[in-house]
């Protein structure tokens, strides 16, 4: 018992915080799986408090989590990067919307700063399920590209995206003859998601990945 309060309360309390965080979070991922753990939390409460509603509604609650985790862990999406230019309106919108968060991850990116090296920039929106999930932006050199702007929208920003563009886009790397990746950051949580896309740190300061 800690400050008077039994373990069952703190049980209680807890699970009611993380409930409460995991209505916070913008991913869906990261928000079934915080409400799946408190629902979880909630049930063994309810029951133990002998509070049979608590307990049947929140292992409902758990099932229809479990339920949809298992649909977004096993849904094939379908994938395609959809060339377009610096003139595209959505492109300009989409940029302007998202452009305090993209600037968490990618500080220095403009658009206009881009402008003096037109030919040599790929720019595309990333597709998923014919809804506009990102964009990537690239700067071709002979057989590397310098990315940019890797940004996906908050919805969508699982791994699946990551592991289409950089792993099962064979297609798209061998038609613009690219045979290397080059990324940089200083962003934590982009470094993580660098390393999980087996992206390595050279000495140059800089994360590669060979697509050869």
């Amino acid at each position: 018992m800690l400050f008077n309060i039994s373990w069952l309360e703190w049980l209680g309390y807890l699970s009611s915080v993380i409930v409460a965080i995991s209505l916070t979070m913008s991913s869906i991922i990261k928000l079934r799986i915080l409400n799946l753990v408190g629902g979880i939390a909630f049930t063994v409460y309810g029951f133990m408090i002998g509070s049979l509603p608590v307990g049947f509604l929140n292992t409902f609650i758990v099932c229809v989590n479990i339920f949809y985790l298992f649909k977004i862990y096993t849904k094939k999406d379908a994938f395609k990067l959809l060339k377009i230019n610096f003139s595209d309106s959505y492109l300009n919108y989409y940029l302007d919307y998202n452009k305090n968060e993209i600037k968490q991850f990618f500080p220095g990116f403009t658009l206009m700063n881009l402008s003096d090296e037109k030919e040599n920039v790929l720019i595309f929106s990333l597709l998923r399920d014919e809804v506009i999930a990102g964009i990537f932006i690239g700067i071709k050199n002979n057989n590397t590209l310098s990315v940019v702007l890797d940004y996906v929208s908050a919805p969508y920003r699982d791994l699946k995206p990551g592991e289409f563009l950089y792993h099962h886009n064979n297609e798209f790397f061998s038609e613009n003859e690219i045979h290397k990746i080059e990324i940089s950051s200083d962003n934590e949580d982009h470094i993580n998601y660098l390393k999980k896309m087996n992206f390595k740190l050279e000495q140059n300061g800089k994360y590669s990945l060979s697509t050869i």
